[in-house]
């Protein structure tokens, strides 16, 4: 069965990773959602994918790091989108977990380079265990120390493990890297048939991103993958 992300919610239709954007996803039948956390000043999950506000309100300075909750939730970051999404704020994760329905396949990506947020392994196991949601979801990052230092705390939650750059057998390095990888999310550009073969051998599933054209869609699941991180409803939402 091939299993599409909303990558970041429907952020096509919405701000990235807001209530608006996995309200959306879920509208459109998504049956999987992808959203990235950080941590606040006050050690608060957020979801976000940059460190920064620059991408929805280029008036805020500073990190999320640098911001409380509360300040953060009096930023503006739907305005940039549109008037009818002007005044939503960054969720904290606690609030996508209410919203998606535990059949909703989840995958959280830890965001942890450049900045490195201590202990945010910890503070999101205990949270998605506070909300009944560690038996349908995916943890994934491309710091695989942050992988490790889940299966510490956690060994039987699923672990995705992130690649952007182009390595030489990754899928081995999966294999030698001594965590329990449940799958390989490769960037599209670089994923082809050898790469599929070679993760399905060591039993890995794969999970490129980010795929929005069908015909780029269609190729890849010739190749064999289990499903792929898309921003276009017709992909994700089938």
């Amino acid at each position: 069965m091939t299993l599409n992300f909303a990558h970041r919610g429907s952020m096509t239709e919405a701000p990235e990773n807001t209530i608006p954007a996995f309200q959306k996803a879920l509208e459109h039948g998504a049956q999987a959602i992808e959203l990235d956390v950080q941590l606040t000043k006050d050690d608060e999950l957020v979801v976000c994918h940059d460190h920064h506000f620059r991408r929805y309100n280029k008036n805020v300075k500073g990190k999320i790091r640098s911001f409380t909750l509360e300040e953060i939730k009096q930023i503006d970051v739907g305005s940039k989108k549109g008037e009818e999404f002007a005044g939503i704020s960054l969720p904290t994760l606690e609030e996508v977990l209410n919203l998606c329905p535990s059949e909703i396949m989840l995958n959280v990506e830890i965001k942890n380079i450049p900045v490195i947020y201590e202990g945010i392994e910890d503070i999101l196991i205990h949270t998605l265990d506070r909300h009944h949601r560690l038996d349908n979801v995916i943890i994934s990052s491309f710091d695989h120390v942050a992988l490790k230092k889940v299966q510490e705390i956690n060994p039987e939650i699923p672990l995705g493990m992130l690649f952007y750059y182009r390595i030489l057998n990754p899928w081995d390095y999966a294999k030698n890297s001594g965590l329990n990888i449940n799958s390989i999310h490769p960037n599209q550009i670089y994923t082809d048939q050898t790469f599929v073969e070679e993760c399905k051998k060591l039993g890995y599933k794969v999970y490129p991103y980010t795929v929005n054209g069908q015909k780029q869609y269609e190729k890849l699941l010739d190749y064999g993958v289990d499903g792929v991180f898309s921003n276009w409803p017709d992909i994700f939402g089938t």
